[in-house]
């Protein structure tokens, strides 16, 4: 078993802890990408507890059109657990120890007297994940404290990083789907001749533009329309990382290279400013162990026909002294957009600089 958090390191044994971490001799995990089964105490569930995971794990995404949240949150009672429930792709066991109730003493079973004694004895306990448990690329997290006080204080304080560890994870799955078939010729090879970089690019996206520093692919289907673009520029100094700045120089950028239609000027895109309620959020992040800049948020054509999200990555090639601007934005009017931001997020996370093209090399 893992430990989300560095400080819980210790030894903790679960009798789940039999998991197979390979996963080979296990069924495939189920369930939709974005899907979180949430297994606790009825009780809890209907309290302050349930109240505090559902608000967590069910918060509202930034930058989409229209009200997504980060994760479909279904709760499901322990004494209704069955084979294929447990197969499910993202799975959270929580409970409290001050919970006598029959579905609490349910998932109380699932510990060894050891580590209900650990959990009794050590109050900063009260996580630790687990990936095959069940099911082949399956991510399991168990959530525990002695009192429901404890462990509402705990959810609420590292909460962050509980909905980061479920993102990196649907993140990983993403990466290994998108590029277990054929991926598009040609283009990568494009991108590390002109720009000293690399993305690679699932099957179905075709080169659109190919500029000394504009790279743009797209993908169209009777869905929805997958953009992806690459800029840069000379670093100069950290002023370049300001949002107002980053907002100006997508604008720029859009406004000279990404049309509607090309035969009509006025059709460029822009970054959508003017509505209150969906403001452009900005938050510095490690991107591929760099320091970044994540950017989301809602495109428009400048005539106004056509809109919806993006999000975006800027950081520095030090080696090339070099800022990138990366972003993927898609156009899909009606539908929930939610999971094709994730695919486009996944996809730019497979970016490197021309450093780390050295390092694999070597």
């Amino acid at each position: 078993m893992k430990y989300l958090f560095p400080l819980f390191i210790s030894v903790f044994i679960f009798l789940v802890s039999c998991s197979d971490p390979s996963g080979n001799n296990l069924p495939n995990a189920s369930g939709k990408t974005g899907d979180i089964f949430l297994v606790m105490d009825s009780l809890q569930w209907k309290g302050a507890l349930g109240d505090v995971l559902d608000s967590l794990f069910s918060a509202e995404m930034d930058g989409l059109p229209r009200k997504e949240s980060i994760f479909h949150m279904r709760w499901i009672d322990p004494r209704k657990m069955n084979y294929v429930l447990k197969q499910r792709r993202n799975l959270i066991y929580a409970v409290t120890l001050d919970q006598r109730s029959v579905g609490a003493s349910q998932i109380r079973k699932t510990f060894t007297p050891e580590s209900l004694q650990k959990i009794k004895s050590n109050p900063d306990l009260f996580s630790q994940n687990t990936k095959n448990l069940f099911a082949k690329n399956q991510e399991v997290l168990f959530l525990f404290g002695n009192t429901e006080k404890e462990l509402i204080k705990k959810i609420r304080t590292y909460g962050t990083k509980l909905v980061q560890h479920f993102d990196v994870s649907e993140r990983e799955r993403l990466t290994v789907a998108l590029f277990k078939s054929k991926q598009s010729k040609g283009i990568p090879e494009i991108l590390r001749k002109k720009f000293n970089c690399e993305i690679k690019v699932p099957f179905g996206f075709q080169l659109v533009a190919n500029d000394s520093n504009f790279f743009w692919l797209r993908q169209i289907n009777p869905y929805d329309d997958k953009d992806i673009f690459i800029t840069r520029k000379k670093y100069i100094s950290q002023e370049q990382f300001k949002p107002d700045s980053l907002i100006a120089w997508r604008d720029q950028i859009c406004r000279y290279n990404i049309f509607e239609d090309p035969e009509r000027i006025e059709t460029y895109l822009v970054t959508e400013t003017s509505v209150p309620y969906k403001p452009i959020i900005t938050k510095e992040i490690i991107f591929n162990k760099k320091f970044a800049v994540e950017m989301r948020g809602l495109w428009r054509t400048n005539n106004l026909t056509m809109g919806g999200p993006f999000i975006s990555f800027s950081f520095v090639d030090e080696d090339l002294a070099m800022m990138y601007y990366i972003e993927g934005f898609t156009y899909s009017p009606s539908k929930d957009q939610r999971e094709l931001i994730r695919e486009l997020e996944t996809i730019l996370y497979t970016f490197r600089t021309s450093g780390e093209l050295a390092q694999t090399n070597k």
